[in-house]
């Protein structure tokens, strides 16, 4: 019989060992499957961003050899990089292969001009539109283009061209003057030359198109224009697309000209741009031609633009480049983009990207020097002409607006006043300059959940200790287990009620909710003191636990109180409108939907979790110390403070840190109560955007690879970062302190 019974529990005892073994190996497997997780969630997050920090890399791709190199007036290249084309200076258009008969002639026009080409100037890159200036005093103006078909269903190219104002030349100069200096460009129904004569004078020209209601054909109307204050060695002409300003170029002085009204045409600014020992080699219209570069002699390029200054409109330097070209003889702007690439004399090249204020790519690409240079439309490549040859670069330069100045520094965009911090990824300009800084977001991610915090801890921490060292057990039992269910709350519902019902209460009854603000904290503990003081007699007739609940009544009292004197106060103080008197008198911006809506529900949702953590850690601390503190003479607040709490002190540590770190990843509730604007204030009356919260609105809308894409997965790493770094610390500071009171 007892031989059977040790059989029986050396089985059990088998069977324990198993079960510990599988439980073990269980649980370290799910840490480690945990921990793997993580750490593909961190490297995935690497391999998403690490592009945007690749270098710029240029290789050649193709030459053809030129038998006329020094014929050349431009070049240009179609999107695909199959086709590219030269116009020379005998009046030809060439277009040459570079797809399937590499530098084979595939297109030739001879223009049948009647007079001598005097001029020549090119349009904003994405109108690819050239002019031709003539000693008559006319223009002609010349697109190329490029027909798609598919015939049998292969895709063809055929090079082509159009005449945008009509065959025949227009007159510019009305005394038949030689057009010496030329810069144009077309918007929409309108446009604009203006040009100097062989005298130095220069005029301003704008056209009209009208249809002619008896052949249906379009007309162009014109007006010109002398603009007198400006006249001498003009060396460079621009003129923005929307056809708004014009530039003048004399020696170092640069000359603003407001041309949108033919009628007004006014001298803005003239501003010396380099000093007088440079000379200006270089200049050209930046990307939506509000910007204007200049480079002199010394390689340094400088930008600059428009803004609204302390006075009034000014013309700044934004910012200056030093090229490690001894000259820059050409800037050659990107289509759509705020890159740009400069040529020396010497065959250097360099690609530069202003909004990050970045030298992206320097070297020397040919021996000789660039005599021209095309950007292709997608900018993935460049087309140059050097050492008599035409030749085909492929760029990669896919995300030049990202560097760590533009993400986590000032930055002065084209038309601010001042360098900022700005966040502002879309636009429905296609001259928007991409504002991508982290700094908006991250400052809103660390200001949500401050004002979360602020709200939460004391409310939170004050209700777990009462709970777990103060209250009743049968209150306990129902009190604890009602405030953990908080969190199964979605989220979704709080930011809902927040953004809707109680966003609109507050700022309808903002004098009540200040006055609550001071009165309630107050009136509690003069109803606190007052139980306290009773009688014996009456005090002792009170079950135990209804103390805390007596307040219940006397929160609500106080609360419909305030909200009931708020119309009057708001009245005989404010005028009526206490948002109005903020807003104008004290000059503080108010959002409905603001931090301190955000800070309310958010602290909502933040309350249990710090609740349960720093009720369990309370309740836990061993009943001997408790007990023994109270044997050795002490009170109760004496034993709670300097006996229970420094022991608990980890748990409630603990509990403050997953709370910060819950609040910080928070997004429905940020998205749904706040305005969702990306500024940097710590006014309570003002929302904010989070990096949670940004990702949530953007993702949706970013084009996958783009600089937009890459950077939200950016802002997703820095999320995780801030929570690592956030429970790093937590861990740390909860190690220190138990083992500080572990001898307790």
């Amino acid at each position: 019989m007892m031989s059977q019974q040790l059989t029986q529990t050396s089985n059990k005892d088998q069977f324990r060992k198993v079960k510990d073994k599988v439980a073990k190996y269980g649980v370290t497997a799910g840490g480690l499957l945990v921990l793997a997780a993580l750490l593909m969630i961190f490297f995935y997050l690497l391999y998403v961003v690490k592009p945007i920090f690749d270098d710029v890399d240029v290789e050649h791709h193709q030459s053809i050899a030129l038998n006329e190199p020094l014929n050349t007036l431009s070049i240009g290249v179609d999107e695909h990089l199959e086709t590219a084309y030269r116009f020379t200076k005998d009046s030809k258009l060439e277009f040459y292969d570079l797809h399937t008969n590499l530098g084979a002639k595939i297109f030739e026009h001879a223009f049948d001009f009647q007079s001598e080409v005097t001029s020549f100037a090119q349009s904003a890159p994405h109108l690819n539109l050239y002019a031709y200036g003539f000693e008559n005093g006319q223009v002609q103006v010349v697109k190329p283009s490029f027909r798609i078909t598919f015939p049998n269903d292969v895709r063809k190219i055929t090079p082509t061209y159009r005449m945008p104002l009509g065959d025949a030349p227009l007159e510019l100069s009305e005394e038949g003057d030689a057009i010496t200096q030329l810069a144009f460009s077309i918007s929409e129904e309108t446009t604009g030359f203006i040009f100097t004569n062989d005298s130095g004078e220069l005029f301003y020209k704008q056209l009209l198109a009208e249809e002619n209601f008896m052949t249906d054909e379009i007309e162009w109307v014109g007006e010109t224009v002398a603009i007198e204050q400006i006249k001498g060695n003009i060396q460079q002409l621009h003129i923005s697309p929307d056809l708004s300003r014009a530039f003048a170029i004399q020696g170092t002085l640069l000359s603003v000209i407001d041309i949108r009204d033919i009628d007004e045409i006014e001298i803005l600014y003239q501003i010396n741009v380099t000093d007088f020992n440079t000379q200006i080699t270089a200049s050209a219209l930046l990307s939506g031609a509000n910007s204007i570069l200049i480079a002199n002699n010394e390689g340094t390029i400088s930008q600059w633009f428009e803004i609204n200054g302390k006075n009034g409109r000014e013309f700044v330097k934004a910012r200056s480049f030093k090229s490690e070209e001894a000259s820059v003889n050409a800037i050659y702007p990107e289509l759509y983009r705020k890159t740009f690439f400069t040529t020396g004399a010497k065959g250097q090249f360099g690609v530069h990207y202003t909004t990050s204020e970045a030298t992206l790519f320097t070297d020397s690409l040919t021996e000789g020097s660039i005599t021209h240079l095309a950007v292709a439309p997608r900018a993935n490549a460049v087309f140059l002409q050097a050492d008599n040859k035409l030749q085909l670069f492929h760029v990669e330069n896919e995300h030049p607006e990202v560097t760590w100045s533009a993400l986590w520094q000032e930055v002065w965009y084209e038309g601010y006043p001042e360098p900022d911090y700005i966040w502002q990824s879309t636009s429905a300009s296609d001259d928007f300059e991409s504002k991508f800084s982290l700094v908006p977001i991250a400052f809103g991610t660390i200001k949500a959940a401050f004002y979360a915090m602020l709200f939460s801890v004391p409310i939170a921490l004050a209700a777990a200790i009462y709970t777990a060292y103060f209250m009743p057990s049968p209150v306990r039992k129902v009190v604890k287990p009602t405030i953990e269910i908080m969190e199964a709350l979605p989220t979704v519902i709080l930011g809902f009620l927040a953004g809707l019902w109680l966003a609109p209460i507050i700022e309808d009854n903002l004098p009540g909710i200040v006055i609550m603000l001071m009165v309630l904290p107050v009136s509690i503990i003069l109803v606190a003191f007052a139980i306290h003081n009773l009688p014996k007699a009456i005090s002792n007739k009170i079950p135990e636990g209804l103390d805390s609940i007596i307040l219940i009544p006397v929160v609500l009292f106080v609360g419909w109180a305030c909200f009931a004197v708020s119309a009057p106060i708001e009245t005989l103080f404010f005028n009526g409108d206490m948002r109005l008197y903020i807003t104008d008198e004290l000059g503080i911006d108010f959002d409905q939907r603001n931090s301190f809506v955000v800070g309310i529900a958010m602290g909502f949702a933040v309350i249990p979790t710090i609740f349960s953590i720093t009720e369990d850690a309370v309740f836990s601390v061993p009943k001997h110390l408790s007990q023994g503190s109270l044997a050795l003479g002490a009170s109760q607040w004496q034993t709670l403070v300097r006996v229970v709490l420094l022991t608990a002190s980890p748990g409630i540590f603990s509990a403050i840190m997953m709370g910060l770190g819950r609040a910080v990843g928070e997004t429905m509730i940020v998205l749904m109560a706040t305005g969702n604007t990306p500024i940097m204030d710590w006014s309570i009356f003002q929302g904010m955007r989070t990096l949670s919260a940004n990702i949530a609105v953007e993702m949706p809308e970013s084009e996958v690879g783009s600089t937009h894409y890459r950077i939200l997965f950016l802002a997703a790493f820095v999320l995780f970062v801030f929570t690592f770094i956030f429970n790093t610390a937590a861990e740390f500071v909860r190690q220190r302190l138990r083992e500080k009171y572990s001898s307790l």
